[in-house]
């Protein structure tokens, strides 16, 4: 899940005054090029103290931040080599018109493959510099893109990084392995070479030719993650392995990030066969590649979020593929509580509860921060797909005529379609499956499945892990559920006991070792 802070708008008296200018030129200059296209951006903030020397303007910015937002499509910057962009039209929280009197900082961003909404400002964006304006406008400023956005740095480099972090990041290097596979599945549905990335971090003691094989634990990331994020995440269970406080297993990220968001590796009729793809060409593939224990008793999920649904998902969906599955603060795994809206409710609606409350998204320290309505918004400002709702329509909703995938719910009235809440409930709801479904499920499922959750989790999906529990106690079947007090979303808390925040680390590991080496003793804390 993500987080976005939002901008409390007083409306601006405006009887009898002439309406202010709400409209800005954007230049590319010949430096960036003849032309660009894309989604141009901007953002504004009331000048403060915090961000008075700030390079830039964005959502993520300090917290509590103030943010304005504004977008529109650009196809070409034309002869002239300029655009005017609106803040009166495609705009969050209200148009540029309705923002108190004062000094703004201001920047431009053009977008210029479509993955903001799902990772923020990237390689290849044009960004302007940040330009401080007193609005209401008395005229139409005129802002030029300044820069195009480097490469990512390298996987390896460690320029800035905490000593000890830079350190783990370059000791686990000769151990972890960069592949892509090749999946014939999805290149079968997209219609053109589909490959899937993945790393392989290799334990102390690995050796290719040897003889001995290795548990394997198979992860994704959070929402917004992507595979040069994935690699690094790695380090911090290379050294764990080499301190011996894990056993020693290979542990491999998939990269599920698409255009459209995350995949979850489900099968599904907007995004493809990840599901195929993941069971019978990318697993199959590393194990004949690497010392992988093949047999179900030595395969193991975990995630966190986005991946802590994947996880969770891949064991229900194949569970006589895998050993076991160790999800954390998964996204909502029971649609009768999504992000805490019952979805299958007669005239449900996703923005308002049955006496007209705004629904709540994200909460921190007992008050709500965002509420859906909100979140939706600022994604249809940002671009057409990625967003974290959009990615949950490509993933889990039939597919329209025109080949994008019907929404769950009204992105202006917040009216949730039943006909695609019904959809949602026969193929991805895990609850209901569990409870519909346990009687064939039951003899390779039960057991298996270990779910952490925060009980203040900050998208509240703590709400849907309870649903979950009770589908498991309902059928009479086994699983493991544990609620970390105090807990928000952040996986450090999740994970910490006693300040240690790599606890729940080697808790897993050890779990799972015990499912894959019964035989063998479990290495001390």
């Amino acid at each position: 899940m993500t987080r976005f802070l939002l901008l409390p708008l007083p409306l601006l008296a405006l009887t009898g005054a002439t309406l202010p200018e709400t409209r800005f030129d954007i230049s590319l200059p010949d430096a960036l090029g003849n032309d660009a296209s894309g989604r141009l951006l901007l953002f504004a903030s009331p000048l403060s103290a915090d961000n008075s020397n700030s390079e830039d303007v964005d959502l993520n910015g300090p917290d509590d931040a103030p943010i304005f937002l504004a977008g529109r499509d650009v196809a070409s910057f034309g002869q002239d080599h300029t655009v005017t962009i609106d803040a009166q039209e495609e705009a969050f929280p209200k148009g540029l018109a309705a923002l108190s009197p004062g000094e703004y900082r201001v920047q431009v961003v053009l977008d210029r493959d479509g993955g903001y909404n799902y990772g923020g400002r990237g390689e290849g964006d044009l960004v302007s510099r940040t330009v401080t304006l007193r609005f209401p406008l008395d005229a139409r400023p005129s802002i030029a893109l300044d820069h195009e956005l480097p490469p990512a740095a390298a996987q390896f480099d460690v320029t800035g990084l905490p000593p000890r972090a830079a350190e783990q990041i370059l000791a686990s290097q000769p151990h972890l392995h960069d592949e892509r596979v090749l999946s014939t599945a999805l290149t079968r549905f997209r219609g053109t070479p589909q490959s899937l990335a993945a790393w392989v971090l290799t334990p102390p003691g690995y050796d290719p030719h040897g003889r001995i094989t290795f548990p394997t634990v198979y992860t994704t990331g959070a929402f917004g993650s992507n595979h040069r994020l994935d690699g690094q995440m790695l380090s911090r269970i290379w050294h764990l392995m080499e301190i011996k406080a894990m056993p020693p297993m290979i542990w491999v990220t998939l990269d599920f990030s698409s255009p459209t968001g995350t995949t979850e590796f489900a099968d599904s009729m907007n995004n493809g066969p990840w599901g195929e793809a993941l069971t019978k060409e990318i697993i199959p593939y590393l194990e004949s590649r690497y010392r992988m224990d093949a047999r179900p008793s030595g395969r193991f999920l975990t995630g966190h979020s986005s991946g802590g649904w994947f996880a969770l998902w891949a064991m229900v969906r194949y569970p006589a593929f895998f050993g076991g599955s160790w999800p954390s603060s998964p996204d909502p795994v029971d649609f009768r509580a999504f992000i805490g809206v019952d979805i299958y409710q007669r005239g449900a609606n996703m923005y308002r509860d049955g006496n007209g409350t705004p629904r709540p998204l994200e909460r921190a320290h007992g008050r709500v921060r965002m509420t859906i309505e909100e979140a939706a918004r600022i994604e249809t400002v940002l671009g057409h797909n990625g967003g974290q709702l959009r990615s949950f329509d490509w993933t889990f909703s039939p597919r329209r005529a025109d080949g994008t995938p019907a929404s769950l719910f009204d992105r202006v009235t917040g009216a949730i379609d039943p006909d695609v809440a019904a959809y949602w409930r026969d193929h991805y709801d895990i609850g209901h499956r569990i409870e519909t479904d346990w009687s064939r499920l039951r003899h390779d499922l039960d057991g298996k499945v270990h779910v952490a959750v925060g009980t203040a989790d900050s998208y509240y999906l703590d709400g849907a892990v309870h649903r979950l529990e009770a589908a498991f106690r309902k059928v009479g079947g086994r699983a493991h559920f544990l609620y970390v007090p105090g807990a928000s979303h952040s996986i450090n808390e999740v994970y910490a006991r006693d300040g240690d925040r790599n606890a729940y680390y080697r808790e897993m590991a050890l779990g799972m070792y015990a499912v894959a080496r019964p035989a063998v003793a479990q290495p001390r804390r």
